[in-house]
């Protein structure tokens, strides 16, 4: 990603990519994460000719990246500041989900289609990127530390709940998404119970497996 599309309070154009952003965020339910949606909202913030193009240089695409690492260091600001990092592990996971998608994940509509947008051939490496990037900024503001294998499969594993979770959140229209929160208490639970079995797993073997030898 250029360093064009990141979230930088010291730039002093951060505040009106903030603004096209943001405009661009609700028009995509209507136009799609595309060029015309970036010139409409260009025109309707009275932007000056170009000026979309040399705020986000690779256009549309380049708006949604930006919008979900704004969207990772919000979430980061809000686990914060609600301490997450001091829950059990499983409200670390749900906390963690639930500000992402309540607060900074938008409306469905535009998500939907900025997923249908990542979810094209060509931009599999940045929706893997932004995947990435998501989870690990979760994991930081859980306070995770690990730097050893746990670092990576405690990433792979949030990143399918979260996944699975948003898709669920997507076409749910329950009162408050309770539905959604059911389905990520039954995810987490599913991923809880595996955490329990490896554990058994380890304690069985002396926490090493062995590996039947060459004749």
């Amino acid at each position: 990603m250029s360093p064009e599309n990141t979230p930088n309070p010291a730039d002093p154009d951060t505040e009106m990519r903030d603004r096209l952003a943001d405009a661009m965020v609700s028009e995509a339910a209507f136009e799609g994460w595309s060029r015309a949606a970036l010139q409409a909202v260009s025109r309707q913030l009275e932007l000056p000719a170009g000026e979309g193009d040399r705020l986000f240089p690779d256009g549309a695409i380049g708006v949604l990246t930006y919008a979900s690492e704004r969207a990772d260091q919000r979430t980061v600001e809000d686990m914060e500041k609600e301490g997450v990092a001091n829950l059990k592990i499983r409200d670390r996971i749900k906390s963690a989900v639930r500000i992402r998608l309540e607060r900074h994940a938008g409306n469905r509509e535009g998500a939907r289609r900025a997923l249908a947008l990542l979810s094209l051939p060509f931009n599999a490496p940045l929706a893997m990127r932004l995947l990435y990037r998501t989870v690990d900024a979760m994991w930081y503001a859980a306070g995770d530390t690990s730097t050893d294998f746990n670092f990576y499969t405690k990433r792979a594993t949030l990143a399918g709940v979260y996944s699975s979770t948003l898709l669920y959140w997507l076409n749910d229209r329950s009162p408050g998404s309770e539905a959604t929160w059911g389905f990520l208490d039954r995810r987490i639970d599913d991923v809880m119970k595996i955490e329990k079995l490896k554990s058994q797993v380890k304690s069985w073997t002396g926490g090493s497996v062995r590996t039947a030898s060459r004749r």
